[in-house]
């Protein structure tokens, strides 16, 4: 079936992003690989290109489109690169870190923070994961005490994607001692801020070039100005962004099973073996017809759930659903995509094999998929 996603003006967009990914990204994959960071240069390229802060509005210093497509368009040209650590990274800035500002943020923060995430000059992260708390939010211990003109934060966090780069990371705190969905509130703590340090750039099998670290935080003092949202809100204000991080994840697992079937395709093609290319073997055939069956049938749900973002409609449930539908399919896609590449499949020279390392963490990050199962099934017990 013929993909209906997208209108001539994304296929526009899609040129500029494929010659930014040819000028800025394909020539520094093994460099951002090997520092285990990307740099701050592929951000401020990706700034002046207009390829950050889509949602931004436009007074601010971004886009101001409200549109998902054109980030669909961003997470398939990434992909096809190879290259899911830059494509976790922006999605980060554009998916979740902006719209918390734009959403809860006041005048003042809007004008101050808006403008340089757009430009890739101020990168933020999000300090939710602890060493004793992950998928369970509630179980976060970061405390913050207030005083005059702020607050002190004691604690720690850890896997913090961007962790190494960002200038300012939302930070999930315990504000409230009794527990509760009340208990929590989101401050932003900042490059400088005495007290706060970052600790290990921790080792991953995957996702190798995208930062991610230890954050430790000892009596950091954090001004009133840098309350994101309300005191005690911390809880639901994640919640209601949480469909749309999800969806990027689906997003970026879609992206990934359709950029692997394209090089599989390719290399099968090429790849001799007993006199003929082994894309001309039946099991071959058969391999690649069943992946991309299933990487479509998954694609058309997605594609559902970016129109339903767009429209306001996508709720939590669906969202859950497509970040645990699509990163399951990703894996599988990627496990059978690898094996008829052989030996080279091995590689990491070569892009299939990075790419299943990286999709490995799909199933974690934005909430482990035994947790978005746990959402569908008590959405479903609730229908009955």
């Amino acid at each position: 079936m013929r993909r209906t996603l997208f209108t001539a003006d994304h296929e526009d967009f899609r040129q500029v992003v494929k010659e930014f990914v040819a000028r800025e990204v394909t020539p520094n994959l093994r460099r951002w690989d090997a520092d285990r960071c990307t740099g701050r240069e592929v951000w401020l390229a990706a700034g002046k290109q207009g390829l950050l802060g889509l949602t931004v509005p436009a007074e601010y210093g971004g886009a101001g489109i409200e549109d998902y497509r054109y980030r669909m368009v961003v997470c398939e040209e990434l992909a096809r690169a190879g290259t899911a650590a830059l494509s976790l990274s922006f999605g980060l800035q554009d998916d979740v870190l902006a719209p918390y500002v734009v959403g809860l943020g006041t005048e003042e923060q809007k004008r101050r923070w808006l403008p340089a995430m757009a430009s890739g000059e101020y990168i933020m992260a999000i300090g939710m994961t602890e060493p004793g708390a992950g998928s369970d939010l509630k179980g976060i211990r970061t405390t913050a005490r207030k005083v005059e003109g702020g607050w002190i934060v004691n604690g720690a966090k850890t896997f913090i994607s961007s962790g190494m780069q960002a200038d300012g990371v939302v930070t999930v705190v315990r504000t409230d001692s009794t527990g509760g969905t009340d208990a929590f509130t989101l401050l932003v703590i900042e490059t400088g801020m005495d007290g706060f340090t970052r600790g290990r750039h921790l080792e991953k099998i995957g996702l190798v070039a995208q930062d991610t670290a230890e954050l430790s935080f000892v009596d950091v003092f954090v001004p009133e100005e840098n309350l994101l949202g309300t005191v005690g809100g911390g809880f639901r204000q994640l919640m209601r962004h949480l469909p749309t991080e999800r969806l990027s994840i689906a997003a970026q697992g879609v992206a990934s099973a359709q950029a692997a079937i394209e090089w599989t395709l390719a290399y099968t093609q090429d790849r001799t073996a007993f006199g003929k290319p082994i894309a001309d073997f039946q099991h071959t055939r058969f391999e690649l017809a069943e992946v991309t069956c299933e990487l479509e049938v998954h694609r058309a749900y997605i594609d559902q759930c970016i129109l339903a973002l767009n429209d306001g409609e996508l709720s939590a449930v669906d969202a859950a659903k497509a970040k645990y539908a699509a990163s399951e399919m990703q894996g599988r896609v990627l496990d059978r995509c690898l094996q008829l590449f052989g030996g080279y499949g091995f590689m990491r020279e070569f892009p299939i094999a990075q790419a299943y390392a990286d999709a490995r963490v799909q199933r974690i990050y934005g909430g482990t998929n035994e947790i978005m199962r746990e959402i569908i099934g008590r959405d479903l017990v609730g229908r009955r």
